[in-house]
C-alpha cells in the first residue's frame, strides 16, 4: 500500500506527464494559420456592442495582412503592436456607431482597417484581409 506522500508524488508525476506534450507545444514557435510566407496573422480583435435587447455583446474579428514586399513585411512585423492598437480603436469606434439591429458591414470595416494599416505602416503595399466576424 502506498503512503499518502507517495500517492501525492505519483499523482504529481502523472499530472506532469499528461501535461508535457501540451507544454512542449506551447514553448515552440507560434504556427501561422495559413496564408503563406507573405501573410502576417493578427491576433483576434474584440469590441463591445449593444445587442437588440439592450444588453452588451461582443464583436469578434479575425484579421491578417498580406505583405508581398519583404522589406515592408519586416517593417509591418515590427509594427504589429501599433497595428493591433489602431485596429482595436477603429473597431471600437465602428461598434459604438452600429445600429443594434444591424449586422456588421464587412466592407465598411475592411475599408476602415485598411486605412489604419496604410497609416501605421506609413505607405501602401500591405493588404488587410478579414477573416471570421462573430457577434455574440
Amino acid at each position: 500500500m502506498l503512503s499518502r506522500m507517495e500517492r501525492r508524488r505519483l499523482l504529481a508525476l502523472s499530472l506532469i506527464a499528461a501535461l508535457a506534450p501540451g507544454l512542449a507545444l506551447a514553448a515552440g514557435p507560434e504556427k501561422k494559420k495559413g496564408g503563406g510566407v507573405s501573410f502576417i496573422q493578427i491576433s483576434t480583435l474584440t469590441s463591445t456592442v449593444i445587442r437588440p435587447n439592450g444588453r452588451r455583446g461582443v464583436l469578434t474579428v479575425e484579421t491578417g495582412i498580406d505583405v508581398p514586399d519583404e522589406k515592408l513585411r519586416a517593417r509591418a512585423e515590427l509594427l504589429i503592436p501599433r497595428l493591433r492598437a489602431a485596429y482595436v480603436q477603429s473597431l471600437q469606434t465602428y461598434a459604438y456607431g452600429m445600429n443594434p439591429n444591424a449586422a456588421p458591414n464587412a466592407d465598411q470595416l475592411a475599408i476602415q482597417l485598411q486605412r489604419e494599416t496604410d497609416r501605421v505602416i506609413g505607405q501602401k503595399g500591405a493588404r488587410l484581409l478579414l477573416g471570421t466576424m462573430l457577434m455574440n
